[in-house]
C-alpha cells in the first residue's frame, strides 16, 4: 500500500515534495515563526488529549499505553471526520504531519500517520 502520509519534524526545514503541510501539535512549537514553519493547516485537535499528553510526558516506557490511548481518542467518529476533512483538504498531494517532539520513535505522529494512511 502507498504511504501518502510522512512525518517530520517542525525544525526541519520544508521541501519541495512535502505536499500539504499540517502541524498536529496542540502546542506552537517553540522557536518557530508561523513563517518559517511553511504550513499549510494547524490541526491541534488531532493531537492527543491534553490529558493523554500531559501523562505521556514523553516517555518510552509509557509509549504501548501511550499509543493504545491515543489509537482510542483517533478512531471517535469526531477525529475520523477531522481526518477525512484533512484528506480532502489535501487533494491530491502528499500529506506531511509536522511535530516537534524529540523522539522519532515515540511520538504521536507516527500513530497518526498510521490512522490516515489506513483511511487511504
Amino acid at each position: 500500500m502507498p504511504q501518502h502520509v510522512q512525518i517530520k519534524r517542525v525544525y526541519d526545514a520544508p521541501q519541495r515534495g512535502d505536499g500539504y503541510r499540517v502541524l498536529i501539535d496542540r502546542l506552537w512549537p517553540r522557536g518557530i515563526t508561523k513563517e518559517e514553519l511553511g504550513h499549510d493547516a494547524w490541526l491541534k485537535d488531532l493531537a492527543p488529549s491534553p490529558e493523554l499528553r500531559k501523562w505521556f510526558c514523553h516517555k518510552a516506557e509509557h509509549w504501548d499505553r501511550f499509543r493504545d490511548g491515543y489509537q482510542t481518542e483517533l478512531r471517535t467518529p469526531e477525529q475520523r471526520a477531522r481526518m477525512k476533512d484533512l484528506i480532502h483538504a489535501a487533494g491530491k498531494k502528499k500529506i506531511t504531519l509536522l511535530y516537534a517532539a524529540k523522539d522519532d520513535k515515540h511520538n504521536h505522529a507516527l500513530i497518526l500517520a498510521d490512522e490516515l494512511n489506513g483511511l487511504y
